[in-house]
């Protein structure tokens, strides 16, 4: 009708003009930012709905069919749908018959909660924005553009900030460190950037992602602001540190929990030994090693030290001298029992996090900002976690050496 036709130019028009005010910096707020996204998902919905009409009807909007098809359209009913981004109201498509049943929005179903988090969560899945944008078209023959789907990924930035500011647990038994490195575009040349990921075991056994950061690089006044936020998110004990070897990290561990304990990662530490040696002798020299970190003590460990230094260490003097150095903090998971030990030498629990996060971004070759960076670590991250529904393997055996070992700093968090 023409009343409707009118109506569909003045939305059209508030819509492509809300774009505009996005796209030009106009609209700072979520609550603007919501209202274009409304529209944008209304138009999909409606898009998809005429598509699913003609479809059933077997001939398109506007033609008249070659025969009679014993149904014909019967213009729209307004239908008013519930969505995280709030209310949104769309015409539903109706048949003289009543018999047409969409499937996007079924009858008597005013949830469509789902449907913005579908672009999210391809975005989350390491998709990128033009991926998304030919999969919208394949399924709802929706034409939607990278910008937009930037736009609708944009929304998630002040969630990220709550989350990496959000308040955590008094104490940790075991936070992992780890960093994995990304490409990003700063003064218009591509760098390699350090994303730090840390994860924590709280005292019932249960996994989360604790922060992101970046940086560009390394040094031990970097690590004290990294582990001063921490503290000030709430954070006033942590039993184990189980750390890369990154450069500053355990002096700022020591100035901020003084009386955690550090356990450098012990695969890190033999796969960069490996690497400073000749090909032909890493078989040999691996068994080595290997005898020093599966020692049943610290003084066997030494024993194993000695031993690879005299058969080694006229020929490898610099991994000699590495493991010496480190001694301190790779031997930490020698005080302990199997159970702790296997979860503790290496930072395995992160690094399974990181190769997720890995290929889900590996699509992306240069990030263009840190802001697209972080959000596209914070999907991943957010992503991942979904499948952290169990809690850590042998927890209640692991939990029993601990609360005897930290005795004294337990107490007022155990039952």
């Amino acid at each position: 009708t023409k009343g409707r036709k009118s109506q569909e130019v003045s939305v059209l028009i508030n819509r492509d003009e809300l774009a505009r005010k996005v796209l030009e910096g106009e609209i700072t707020n979520l609550d603007d930012l919501n209202s274009v996204l409304r529209s944008m998902i209304k138009d999909v919905v409606e898009t998809a709905m005429g598509a699913e009409m003609t479809s059933f009807l077997g001939y398109d909007r506007y033609r008249t069919p070659d025969s009679d098809p014993g149904n014909r359209r019967n213009g729209y009913s307004q239908k008013e749908l519930a969505s995280k981004i709030g209310p949104i109201v769309i015409d539903v498509p109706r048949d003289r018959k009543s018999e047409f049943a969409p499937a996007i929005v079924k009858k008597r179903h005013k949830d469509i909660g789902g449907f913005e988090e579908l672009i999210l969560s391809m975005y989350a899945k390491g998709m990128s924005t033009r991926d998304i944008q030919h999969h919208v078209k394949e399924i709802y023959n929706h034409d939607i553009s990278p910008e937009t789907v930037s736009r609708i990924t944009d929304a998630v930035i002040d969630k990220a900030k709550e989350w990496q500011n959000r308040p955590l647990e008094p104490i940790y038994a075991i936070v992992f460190m780890d960093a994995l490195f990304l490409k990003l575009r700063v003064d218009g040349r591509v760098k390699n950037v350090a994303a730090y990921l840390m994860v924590g075991i709280d005292l019932e056994g249960k996994k989360e992602c604790l922060g992101i950061w970046l940086g560009q690089s390394e040094s031990a006044k970097y690590w004290l602001s990294v582990l001063n936020e921490f503290k000030n998110r709430g954070v006033n004990d942590v039993l184990i540190f189980a750390v890369d070897g990154l450069t500053g990290f355990p002096e700022a561990i020591r100035a901020v929990y003084p009386q955690a304990e550090i356990q450098r990662c012990l695969v890190h530490q033999v796969r960069n030994s490996l690497a400073q040696m000749a090909w032909k002798d890493r078989k040999e020299v691996a068994t080595c090693l290997r005898s020093i970190y599966t020692a049943p003590t610290e003084e066997a460990g030494l024993m194993a030290l000695a031993q690879f230094e005299e058969i080694w260490g006229r020929k490898y003097p610099q991994v000699v001298l590495s493991w010496k150095r480190h001694w301190t903090e790779l031997a930490t998971f020698f005080n302990y029992p199997e159970a702790v030990r296997r979860l503790i030498y290496t930072t395995n629990p992160i690094e399974s996090l990181n190769s997720r996060v890995r290929k889900t971004v590996k699509g992306k070759s240069v990030f263009p900002t840190e802001i697209a960076l972080f959000k596209a670590l914070y999907l991943a991250v957010a992503e991942a976690e979904k499948r952290w529904t169990m809690k850590t393997r042998n927890w209640p055996e692991i939990m029993a050496q601990l609360s005897i070992f930290f005795q004294d700093r337990l107490q007022g968090y155990l039952c």
